[in-house]
């Protein structure tokens, strides 16, 4: 293989690993953010960690996860211990990463919460409807939500 198909075929893989994670990210989007995150890490180090194929020849490189499988599945080579450990210690570097950056993120986000204030519930029940607020200026207290034949309205207002 030449130096530019090599490159080529680099190139092809980073844009499907890319595609892949991106699918990822849309796969795991309803998650839980501790999680979702996580998961988004391993992936991520999953499709883009390379490894050596050659011993001999240290310039060679292919994507670890394929190289571990191919040799587990097919035994076509002994090169397995070595792309999982490439991908343990690209893992450990990329988990530790993350935790950094939960560490410097969690104390801003209190702080930016704390700055804002103390947000009103969804559960209270004494906020007033905009129709109450409305009826309240207009000077019209009759409660609309009833027939005059004293029915419910099948229409339920939504609470602001």
């Amino acid at each position: 293989m030449i130096e530019n198909d090599y490159l080529l075929a680099w190139g092809v893989y980073a844009i499907a690993a890319l595609g892949c994670l991106l699918v990822w990210f849309r796969l795991t989007r309803w998650m839980w953010r501790y999680l979702r995150e996580p998961l988004r890490v391993l992936v991520a180090v999953l499709l883009f960690s390379p490894t050596v194929v050659d011993p001999v020849k240290e310039e060679v490189l292919a994507p670890a996860i394929a190289i571990s499988a191919m040799d587990l599945l097919l035994d076509v080579g002994n090169s397995a211990w070595r792309a999982v450990a490439d991908l343990a210690m690209y893992g450990l570097v990329a988990f530790a990463l993350y935790l950094l950056f939960v560490a410097i993120r969690w104390p801003l986000e209190r702080w930016w919460k704390g700055r804002r204030g103390p947000q009103p519930q969804a559960g209270d029940e004494d906020v007033p409807t905009l129709r109450e607020i409305m009826q309240r200026e207009n000077g019209d207290y009759a409660d609309t939500r009833y027939d005059q034949g004293g029915k419910g309205r099948t229409r339920v207002e939504p609470r602001l």
